[in-house]
């Protein structure tokens, strides 16, 4: 496979300006380890730069990672490997260095990078392992379906942060991210349970996925819709309320330069359509086509969404919000970001943290989006083809002005229906009918 060979080597911070080596021991405070789908992430809190060298070993195959002038600390534990490892060992090398050997299940592709200080976070040295032979993971996708028959709406759910980013944290500890995947999971699980949808999950498990590799997951599962699922924080621990929130303009333009500037992007990306062969103007043209029609229906299933969330709760505002979030820059898939609660209120971290508050949360996001893709249904879909059934029932119903002495009950039997489907078709709140009424009657059988 390999022979030894130095992958990476990295001298960080003020050390690297002045070109000297750091003069005190950087200390190892801890190590986490996160597996997803696609690569294995371990990460290193450090005190501060440091200086290391990364190479590989094989037969067996190992990563072996040297980090200069380093102890480790007093509260350093190897944790439970996972994912791509299959054994990870700690300790001295010489007097004055770290070293870490992890044991590979198979080969792999290191990468490494220092972290500087953020947020409630110190200095981070993060070490990816990807597997050697790149594998497609797979992504759930339209079926093919016979022709005539319909296609369920694919919605991509997205459980914001993950891993070793925990997103806001509530009074009592609870991360963003454990809320977020949970009331993900329970959204997919409603909307696999509705006739005609189906769901994707972005991320199913605790691990990381960059913000653009979201939504182009959300692109390579041919979804019809992506939701970001998040939890807000304030600074004020009495602010509260859900919030819906779609792409700015600002932020649409700016990503459409670059996907125009992006051979890779640009290929087949609008409706089937490849930019590739056209000129940059006409390409904009169709870019800005497809991208407007995109905005205006995240703005109308934001909408519907909001006033769905309305119902449950309070909401932070009493309209939809736009701000120029990454996540949300799909040039082709309508996007929202849906912030569930603020988790720094201490009584909606704890509605958060309830099972039951979650299921209803998913209820109202789904009822909004049930309602915007019955308005709008996608060609192919069954909510297309139970729109045209309903209009074709419409079509076909006939128009009856009641007269004296008339009954709901007899109306109904005279045109070979039902009281109930009377009812139905006019919105009666009873039996009750009026002489010069009009009603619509639904046809037979």
């Amino acid at each position: 496979m390999w022979g030894p060979r130095i992958q990476a080597s990295l001298l960080a911070g003020f050390a690297l300006l002045l070109g000297t080596s750091t003069a005190c021991a950087s200390e190892i405070k801890s190590l986490r380890i996160w597996a997803g789908p696609e690569y294995t992430r371990a990460v290193f809190d450090v005190s501060g730069p440091v200086d290391y060298k990364l190479f590989e070993l094989n037969k067996p195959d190992r990563i072996v990672l040297d980090i200069r002038g380093s102890d480790l600390g007093s509260g350093f534990s190897a944790p439970a490997v996972k994912g791509l490892l299959k054994g990870l060992r700690a300790g001295k090398q010489g007097k004055s260095d770290s070293r870490v050997v992890f044991d590979l299940a198979d080969g792999v592709r290191p990468k490494s990078f220092l972290l500087p200080p953020a947020d409630k976070f110190g200095y981070r040295l993060v070490l990816d392992l990807y597997p050697a032979a790149v594998k497609a993971v797979p992504v759930k996708t339209v079926v093919d379906v016979a022709p005539g028959k319909a296609r369920d709406v694919v919605i991509a759910i997205d459980a914001g942060h993950g891993g070793d980013d925990p997103g806001a944290t509530g009074a009592t500890g609870t991360h963003e991210k454990e809320i977020t995947l949970a009331v993900a999971r329970q959204l997919k699980k409603l909307v696999d349970r509705t006739p005609g949808m189906s769901g994707v999950l972005i991320r199913d498990s605790d691990y990381f996925i960059p913000l653009e590799k979201r939504y182009l997951k959300a692109r390579d599962a041919k979804a019809d819709l992506f939701i970001s699922i998040h939890a807000d924080a304030f600074t004020r621990s009495d602010a509260r309320g859900s919030s819906v929130w779609v792409l700015s303009p600002r932020g649409a333009t700016s990503e459409a330069a670059r996907w125009l500037a992006d051979r890779e992007n640009r290929a087949d990306l609008v409706g089937g359509i490849s930019l590739d062969d056209k000129d940059d103007m006409l390409a904009k043209v169709l870019l800005d086509l497809s991208q407007g029609a995109t905005m205006g229906a995240s703005v109308s299933v934001a909408e519907q969404v909001h006033g769905a969330l309305r119902k449950l709760g309070p909401t932070h505002r009493n309209y939809v919000e736009k701000a120029n979030f990454v996540v949300l820059r799909s040039p082709d898939v309508p996007s929202i970001l849906v912030e569930t609660a603020f988790i720094s209120n201490p009584a909606e971290e704890a509605r958060l943290k309830s099972p039951e508050h979650r299921e209803k949360l998913a209820g109202a996001i789904l009822d909004g989006v049930n309602e915007y893709f019955r308005s709008t249904p996608p060609p192919g879909t069954l909510f297309a083809q139970n729109a045209d059934r309903a209009r074709e029932a419409r079509a076909k119903s006939q128009r009856y002005v009641v007269n004296r002495g008339d009954t709901l009950r007899a109306i109904a039997e005279r045109h070979g229906t039902t009281t109930a489907q009377l009812r139905a078709a006019n919105e009666l709140a009873d039996e009750r009918v009026r002489p010069g009424e009009v009603l619509q009657i639904p046809p037979s059988g």
